[in-house]
């Protein structure tokens, strides 16, 4: 269990964790350098609950609509606020949307501090990087203008959590956002740039068996973005091509141990949200979730900021925004920054996932995916579309070579 006092009785920053999830965010915050503590989360889903209580010694509040103040103490609050009504996979209402439109509550509470004179020091938030794009960047033009009101300073970066180690190829926004201190000194301390293509093995490749008409969500030596949907109507696993396995075994699935060890949590994280269904919560809670190694980061990089010395110009504030920028009062400068804050050490998909012993793809998911798949021109990876057209063959329960 995550102790609310990690380092010391009197931690530097104390958080409170809005729309909490399974504690990514917040399990990031302590594995970094802070001297942190924890004293609230906010989770309305149940499933949710169940795993904070098990895992997180601290206060749990059901919902953010109705909790009328931060604690006293709390300087720092972490919001991931729901992306459903901005993913590209979910609704794209926009932040009108009844999901996404609860980050309101979060810019209230803020209001409130700040008119008793103790304004939080500092705002996390994680999100979609279709927030930047979607109806023209109006999702990400309410956010910042509600800072610039509340008199924050703010700056965002979209990263990869690749860059982390992890094999999944998941792009999020990382907003910080503080009345007192400067944000860029931790989002822009570091860039790595966009890693060499020898990072990557060729052993294996992830894709959505969900998808086929208009993309594949493809990438080499990693899982696409796990995610809490599908255009199947409920949470699935990935598919992995693994191209020198054994017929029949070329198109298999991580478990959902898996898809918690490439958010980088303990796997087990979400066993106390087990249910026993097939199509229990645990999928959706691991694709909703903040990958642990980007909160990580910030907090290291909250510990010791470094001098912002990377080249920015004033943003017109035309069309989608940019994938890194920083702001105040109004006004906005976009930055050269790449996804990639740091390399830390990689862990291969092949490392991560038991290929040999993963679940194959079964025939009625991999015939779907063949029927949308074949009248396109994508996967084109050489000996991909044969290798699932070989797959729905092989699997075919009615000619007895595999079991579906």
């Amino acid at each position: 269990m995550v102790r609310r006092n990690r380092k010391s009785g009197n931690p530097s920053i104390r958080a409170a964790g809005l729309f909490a999830g399974i504690g990514g965010i917040e399990l990031g915050l302590h594995r970094s350098d802070l001297d942190i503590s924890t004293d609230l989360l906010c989770e309305s889903w149940k499933a949710a609950q169940a795993v904070l209580s098990t895992r997180f010694d601290a206060e749990i509040a059901p919902d953010v609509r109705t909790l009328r103040e931060l604690p006293e103490t709390v300087n720092l609050v972490a919001a991931g606020f729901p992306c459903t009504d901005l993913s590209q996979a979910g609704r794209t209402a926009g932040i009108d949307g009844e999901q996404s439109g609860l980050v309101t509550h979060v810019f209230e509470l803020l209001a409130r501090r700040s008119s008793r004179g103790r304004p939080v020091t500092w705002l996390l938030v994680e999100n979609v990087q279709n927030m930047l794009a979607l109806d023209r960047g109006r999702a990400m033009r309410f956010v910042v203008d509600e800072l610039t009101r509340l008199g924050y300073r703010w700056a965002y970066r979209v990263v990869d959590s690749r860059f982390t180690g992890v094999a999944q190829r998941r792009r999020r926004v990382i907003l910080l956002a503080s009345p007192t201190e400067d944000p860029r000194t931790v989002l822009f301390a570091d860039d790595a740039g966009e890693p060499s293509a020898t990072r990557y093995k060729s052993d294996a490749f992830g894709f959505y068996w969900t998808e086929g008409r208009g993309g594949l969500g493809w990438a080499q030596d990693a899982v696409p973005t796990l995610k809490g949907g599908s255009t199947i109507g409920i949470p699935s696993p990935p598919g992995i091509w693994v191209p020198n396995a054994e017929p029949g075994r070329r198109l298999v699935m991580p478990s959902v141990e898996d898809a918690e060890e490439l958010q980088g949590f303990d796997r087990g994280w979400t066993a106390p949200a087990d249910e026993g269904r097939r199509n229990g919560p645990r999928w959706k809670l691991v694709g909703n979730a903040v990958t642990v190694g980007v909160a990580e980061w910030v907090g290291d990089r909250l510990t010791s900021p470094e001098p912002y010395s990377l080249a920015d110009e004033p943003w017109s504030g035309e069309g989608s925004w940019p994938n890194a920028a920083w702001g105040e009062s109004r006004r906005v400068w976009r930055v050269e920054a790449s996804e990639y804050p740091r390399l830390a050490p990689y862990r291969h998909l092949a490392e991560t996932v038991d290929l040999e012993g993963a679940q194959p793809l079964s025939h009625k998911g991999a015939r779907g995916f063949w029927r949308r798949l074949e009248p396109t021109r994508l996967g084109g990876h050489p000996g991909f579309r044969e290798a699932t057209l070989e797959h729905v063959e092989l699997t075919d329960p009615t000619i007895g070579e595999l079991s579906a």
